[in-house]
């Protein structure tokens, strides 16, 4: 259970990562 839990929380963390590059890059475009 304790590695499955681990296992998601950095599937999550990937996600938040890649939604934070793109929202930076846009800006950066928009810029």
């Amino acid at each position: 259970m304790g590695n499955l839990k681990k296992k998601r929380r950095l599937k999550m963390s990937k996600h938040k990562r890649r939604k934070r590059l793109k929202s930076n890059r846009h800006k950066k475009r928009t810029w």
